[in-house]
């Protein structure tokens, strides 16, 4: 009989969960050590609560639509105005974190169904093979053939602008608000910031957004970020463009920003939007021989392994495309490579990813800066969904689908989607990338009359028979 594998975790977010759900089910003797709660941040304070809170903010955008449709509210004020529905933020925060601790008591259930033991402690390595958990019962000491480091990273502070967790706040602390922020600044125009100054200006706040760059959202596809800034600006929002922000400070209930330029932005409430930082200070890992970069971040290749022997990594610890769903795709590959399966690199050319701001901006694969670049020789339409039957009937004005395919095969590579829900229609595109899908075969599938995602098969069709003479064009329809 084969020995048995001894897999320790340390960090239970999606990375650390899902490694343990694999390692468990490929026969490992799985250990989870985690401090927080099953889920990690995506779960507790990031993913899982932002989106429940952008939930409730997409209802309000829609009320606030309404009229468009021909319903009517009427006010107390005897107006037919949407902007009459008000919002108890208290009451939002609530459901939003019980939520977020339903689904973190789900995962754990889960994962110890499966045989893994979840240790509740603070983790650390004591050489590469061995695993330390303080616990409130005390030390604890676990020898691993295999160990995976899944921590995590939290949100970057900034030396003048320090949280206070009640007017200057990380997006951590946003959910112990009882109250509608008079006047949000926010503070970083990259997915975050974005999500939440739309989030709140749909709420009913009024938002200033500072942002470093000429737009919002600079890593993402440039027509999107110019459609959402300019849905921002158009719904009232103001975007300090190629601002950036020197200090925060307070005094009673007003934050003051001073910019680096000297100007100054006066609010309710302020905030931080800057980045992360990794959580692999203090836990041993360069004393065990597990390289980290200059951020702190730990170093990785694809199959998720670290440069001491035994040790993988994944999530944000690393910084690989910190999403949720690239971290649980690194933890599966780390134990289906340490335990033998069958395994494939992590590919990030198939990874979808979605910004949850209204409206919504999803891509999959080949970018339009690698296409301008030269980077990717490939041809790109652009299709607005203003002339999308369905659009209309929803009252939906702004967005498109854009399609990226190459010359000759057709064979399309990536795509981005701008419009509600956007996060549900780049499935198709995602699904066409993974497999190689060319753009008639593509347009040969069936989709339903009327809907949105009837563009992306107009999309593939207005690609079919374009020749290679046109791909320094930007094809607009």
């Amino acid at each position: 009989m084969a020995p048995v594998t001894r897999v320790v975790i340390i960090g239970g977010g999606p990375g650390g969960y899902e490694a343990a759900l694999v390692g468990s089910q490929l026969g490992g003797d799985v250990t989870l050590v985690d401090t927080d709660g099953l889920g990690g941040s995506a779960v507790l304070t990031d993913c899982v609560p932002s989106k429940t809170l952008i939930a409730t903010a997409e209802v309000m955008m829609t009320v606030k639509g309404s009229e468009e449709l021909g319903l009517r509210i009427d006010n107390d004020n005897g107006t037919d105005n949407a902007d009459g529905v008000t919002i108890d933020l208290g009451k939002v925060n609530r459901r939003v974190l019980k939520l977020a601790e339903r689904q973190s008591k789900d995962i754990r259930d889960k994962v110890i169904a499966e045989g893994v033991e979840v240790v509740n402690g603070l983790g650390r390595l004591d050489g590469p093979a061995t695993v330390v958990a303080e616990t409130a019962e005390g030390e604890r000491r676990f020898d691993a053939d295999v160990v995976l480091i899944s921590t995590g990273a939290h949100p970057r502070e900034l030396v003048t602008a320090q949280p206070d967790g009640e007017r200057i706040l990380t997006w951590t602390q946003v959910y112990d608000l009882t109250e509608i922020p008079e006047h949000l600044i926010v503070i970083g125009s990259g997915v975050t910031g974005a999500e939440f100054a739309s989030a709140y200006d749909a709420l009913g706040a009024r938002v200033t957004l500072v942002s470093s760059r000429t737009t919002v959202l600079p890593g993402e596809d440039s027509d999107a970020a110019k459609v959402l800034q300019d849905v921002f600006t158009e719904r009232g929002m103001e975007v300090l463009s190629e601002s950036r922000a020197e200090s925060v400070t307070r005094d009673g209930d007003t934050v003051t920003v001073k910019l680096t330029d000297g100007r100054t932005v006066t609010g309710s409430h302020c905030l931080m939007a800057v980045g992360s930082i990794p959580n692999t200070a203090g836990i041993g890992l360069e004393e065990a021989g597990i390289t980290l970069d200059k951020g702190g971040f730990i170093e990785v290749d694809k199959v998720s392994r670290t440069s001491a022997r035994g040790v993988y990594a994944a999530g944000d610890c690393t910084g690989v495309n910190m999403l949720a769903s690239v971290a649980a795709m690194q933890g599966r590959i780390a134990m289906w490579h340490a335990l033998g399966d069958a395994v494939a690199p992590l590919d990030l050319n198939v990874v979808s990813s979605n910004v949850f701001t209204s409206p919504e901006i999803a891509t999959v694969g080949v970018t339009q800066k690698q296409v301008d670049s030269g980077d990717v020789r490939a041809l790109a339409i652009n299709m607005p969904l203003a002339t999308n039957p369905r659009a209309k009937m929803q009252g939906i004005h702004e967005g498109f689908v854009k399609l990226f395919c190459l010359p000759t095969t057709g064979i399309i590579v990536g795509g981005v989607v701008v419009s509600p829900h956007a996060s549900e229609l780049i499935h198709t595109i995602s699904l066409a990338v993974s497999e190689k899908i060319t753009v008639d075969n593509f347009a040969h599938d069936f989709t339903v009359y009327p809907s949105l995602s009837g563009s992306i098969a107009e999309a593939a069709r207005r690609l079919h028979g374009h020749s290679t003479d046109k791909l320094e064009k930007h094809i607009e329809i």
